[in-house]
């Protein structure tokens, strides 16, 4: 593996030197995030706990990855000045587990099965008396007028 710096910047407000780089790794896979934390601090003559790798990049088919890194001048200003996920992509933090899900408990089958009383077969709805049509209610009505008493007339 062969790396070489591309570009440097110091950065004064951050306590940092801002570094492009290139690895060329022929015959090789692409190279860890701590395997080039390594590279780049020997090259700048730092310590590797004091070097973040920011961004790396592989093209496909090609045996070269280019990136951007970061070195610090003490460890209390990355933890201050850093993100948590890159700081947790470096292995200089662990990540927080979530709490577990509580798992349902699985259900256990009952020592006897329970008894069910027998159903008794639904009752009958009531029914209704039915309404009488009007055709049949005007049949009637002459009946009813049978059975009363007419008028006699005045006369005679």
């Amino acid at each position: 593996m062969e790396t070489e710096l591309l570009s440097r910047r110091e950065n004064p407000l951050f306590e940092r030197i801002e570094v492009e780089f290139r690895t060329r790794h022929a015959s090789e896979p692409t190279p860890t995030r701590d395997a080039l934390r390594e590279e780049i601090a020997k090259i700048a003559k730092a310590k590797k706990d004091l070097v973040i790798i920011d961004s790396m990049n592989s093209d496909f088919g090609r045996p070269e990855t280019t990136g951007y890194a970061k070195i610090y001048k003490s460890k209390d200003k990355i933890l201050s000045v850093e993100r948590k996920h890159i700081l947790i992509r470096n292995g200089l933090l662990k990540p927080e587990k979530e709490p577990a899900k509580k798992k349902p408990e699985p259900r256990k089958a009952p020592a006897e099965p329970k008894k069910r009383p027998k159903q008794e077969a639904p009752a009958e709805p009531k029914k209704r008396p039915k309404k009488e049509a009007p055709a049949e209610a005007e049949k009637k009505k002459p009946e009813a007028a049978e059975t009363k008493p007419e008028k006699e007339s005045k006369g005679a």
